[in-house]
């Protein structure tokens, strides 16, 4: 097909008629496509995939990563062993585009791949790469690991994002009416389009619209404004012009906090969240209106169908059995992975999402007393499924993982799961009878891996966080912990607090529901299945983009 003068590929709507370019780090479109982390990705992936079904106007641009984010696998004592393994992609299409950038003053050949929409079912996704042979080893490896720690790669990674992608738009002559930055990853895009529409500022901000996913200001990425000049990541500007078009008085270059001056408007990804961000960042001059659009998964994506299909029809026998069958074909990967053979009639609690300490994956394990009873328990037994990907790195969340492998070694019903990945990530869903979600409220911005559980007949049993105060009904279509004061609690109370009501709720609440009144207890996963579809389905969020962050 051809590249020039690119429009998307099948007829669109309408009410979605304005062009967007969809810049974005990572996107978890399908499981062959391995190019994403966590959430950002999933939330990427199943933006592309809305925009698709509802025929939006719009590209999604990343980067093709040639290791992806990294293999997940085990050490010889099951602990975790980072590796990495290049991809290949037979159905991706070599556009023929190449072209240069500069990182470092130093020309960089970009050459540019496209994922068909028909092959996913996602909008139309180009994908950068700086693999090639016209380029030496160091410029190679921009483009091989998804947030390499190397500082420098790093920053030549967002320049690849962020100017690469505002460059392939000339080449491909699709001359977007708005680029949308999904995390400030790419906001080196914003330079290259200062430069592009002869340093005039308004033009700039009218084009520009970002949406941000970190609640606490320290997450937000931040390097030294010396070094991104030297990597030639401000397009020729220099730092004292830089210091002065984003209003940036330190060394340190705040990317997020430039995205919110460039930008004529931003959003947070949940209701809390939006008030957490305005919060944060009100003490900054210049910042644009930040409003709230919830993230959402999609749904038909996700869910299971045939669940969803019982429940319509009415037809409870259909239903627990296919929760049943969905529960069993998941837990022969655990038998696979750990030689455990988990039943399906037993009560089966899942935590699995990416390995951060906010996050708290080992918390219900820190009573150790209440969790050997919970585990040993004959009247309402229980087995507990952990998995996720930590950052390579990031050696805490790292020794959080291995510290689970341990514990696991000593209960039979207890597994701990390598190759966190969509489609692992749907089976676990579907093994699951509840959802454990116990981030430290409130650094979770959305959360969403909840949403896709409900998907899939999982109870969500959760701290008060993100996308949960909008969605949880307690003991309707799910269960909460009540938010205490948390603002003035130190970090250990909020612990304690959390665990004793994580365990109360279960005790008291979850466990004797779903065994000895286990119609009430379908009512709940199917009041929770409905909600879900109803409100938190991501073609409702594409179609709030349009209309709230778009117009």
């Amino acid at each position: 097909m051809s590249f020039t003068n690119f429009s998307v590929p099948y007829p669109i709507e309408q009410r979605y008629a304005k062009k967007v370019a969809y810049f974005s780090m990572e996107f978890a479109v399908h499981q062959p496509l391995k190019i994403y982390s966590g959430g950002l990705g999933f939330l990427a992936g199943s933006h592309l995939r809305s925009a698709y079904e509802l025929r939006q106007n719009m590209i999604g641009i990343g980067i093709l990563w040639k290791y992806g984010y990294y293999d997940q696998q085990r050490h010889q004592d099951q602990t975790l062993q980072v590796t990495w393994t290049e991809k290949q992609y037979a159905f991706l299409e070599d556009t023929g585009i190449k072209f240069q950038i500069s990182v470092h003053e130093h020309p960089v050949w970009v050459k540019a791949y496209y994922l068909n929409p028909e092959t996913f079912k996602s909008a139309p996704l180009f994908l950068l790469s700086t693999d090639v042979p016209e380029n030496d080893y160091v410029s190679q490896t921009i483009s091989h690991r998804l947030y390499d720690a190397n500082v420098a790669t790093k920053v030549a990674q967002f320049i690849l994002l962020g100017v690469g992608g505002a460059k392939l738009m000339d080449e491909i002559g699709f001359n977007p009416d708005l680029y949308h930055l999904n995390e400030a990853h790419g906001l080196s895009a914003a330079f290259y389009l200062y430069k592009k529409y002869d340093n005039n500022l308004e033009e700039l901000k009218k084009k520009l619209v970002f949406t941000t996913h970190t609640p606490e200001e320290a997450g937000n990425e931040k390097h030294d404004i010396y070094l991104c000049h030297k990597m030639s990541y401000f397009c020729g500007l220099s730092v004292e012009e830089v210091k002065k078009l984003t209003g940036s008085t330190d060394d340190a270059f705040s990317h997020s906090l430039a995205a919110l001056r460039f930008a004529h408007i931003a959003n947070g990804v949940s209701q809390l969240h939006g008030v957490v961000s305005r919060l944060m960042w009100s003490k900054y001059e210049n910042i644009c209106p930040i409003i709230s659009i919830t993230n959402a998964q999609n749904w038909w994506y996700w869910s299971d169908k045939q669940l969803y299909r019982f429940m319509e029809g009415d037809n409870d026998y259909g239903f627990d059995d296919r929760k049943k069958y969905l529960k069993k074909r998941a837990f022969e990967i655990v038998a696979d992975q750990t030689g455990k053979l988990f039943h399906p009639k037993v009560f089966t609690l899942v935590w699995a999402r990416r390995f951060a300490g906010y996050k708290r994956a080992g918390l219900i394990t820190t009573d150790e007393e209440r969790f050997k009873k919970l585990l040993s328990s004959k009247e309402y037994p229980v087995q507990i499924i952990w998995a996720g990907k930590p950052y390579p790195v990031d050696h805490p969340a790292i020794s959080d993982f291995n510290q689970l492998v341990q514990v696991s070694k000593r209960y039979r019903n207890v597994a701990v799961l390598t190759g966190y990945e969509l489609t692992l990530s749907k089976r676990l869903k579907q093994a699951a009878d509840c959802w454990l979600n116990n981030p430290r409220v409130p650094r979770e911005a959305s959360g969403t891996s909840g949403m896709t559980a409900a998907m899939n007949g999982a109870v969500n049993f959760s701290t008060d966080d993100g996308w949960i105060p909008e969605f949880i009904n307690h003991g309707n279509n799910g269960f909460v912990v009540p938010q205490a004061d948390y603002a003035n609690m130190a970090v250990h109370e909020q612990d304690e607090y959390d665990l004793n009501k994580l365990y109360e709720i279960l005790e008291k609440e979850i466990l004797p529901l779903y065994y000895d009144d286990h119609n009430t207890w379908r009512d709940v996963m199917q009041n929770g299945m409905r909600d879900v579809r109803f409100r938190f389905d991501s073609n409702r969020m594409a179609h709030e983009y349009y209309e709230l962050l778009y117009k």
